[in-house]
């Protein structure tokens, strides 16, 4: 398995604590460009945010110089990272009713980090040929995110899911 650089993980300890960080952003500024950027509320699709955004602008940083096709790897760990935080804090939160802050945390370094393994993994002439269709599906995941953070469905994901005893009242 390719060995990931010194830079790399520079960049994973940096986008791992800038998403913590925006955990915060909009419970201390709550505005239009804190709420694009930051969850608004406890629920599991605003938690996407933190690793989405993040994963992103990391992506974006490390592959500005590479060949055509680099950023594929990297779009498709994100769109998979994604993807198990939604699916896993479904299990967790609103299957089992987990509440634990500790899981949170470990989940959400541990899909980090995953991200990064997983860009360097996937690094295959097959998915580097797709980078387009997955910056499209990133585009799409970037506009949800957006979109329902001001207009979010009547859906569990977007269900706020702070206080006590809510995971308990929620429809599954």
């Amino acid at each position: 398995m390719p060995r990931l650089s010194k830079n790399t993980l520079i960049a994973f300890v940096a986008a791992t604590l800038a998403g913590a960080c925006l955990h915060f952003v909009y419970a201390l500024a709550p505005n239009f460009v804190t709420a694009v950027f930051s969850p608004v509320n406890e629920s599991l699709w605003e938690h996407v945010k933190i690793i989405f955004w993040p994963f992103l602008a990391t992506a974006l940083l490390l592959t500005r110089r590479g060949e055509k096709g680099c950023r594929g790897p990297w779009l498709l760990s994100l769109l998979m990272i994604c993807a198990v935080m939604l699916g896993v804090g479904y299990v967790y939160h609103v299957k089992a009713m987990g509440e634990s802050l500790v899981f949170d945390v470990v989940l959400y370094v541990l899909l980090m980090a995953a991200g990064f393994v997983l860009a360097v993994v996937l690094d295959r002439p097959a998915v580097r040929k797709r980078t387009d269709l997955l910056t499209l599906m990133v585009l799409a995941l970037g506009v949800g995110l957006v979109l329902f953070a001001f207009l979010p469905p009547d859906n569990v994901l977007f269900t706020d899911l702070s206080g006590v005893n809510t995971w308990a009242r929620i429809p599954c």
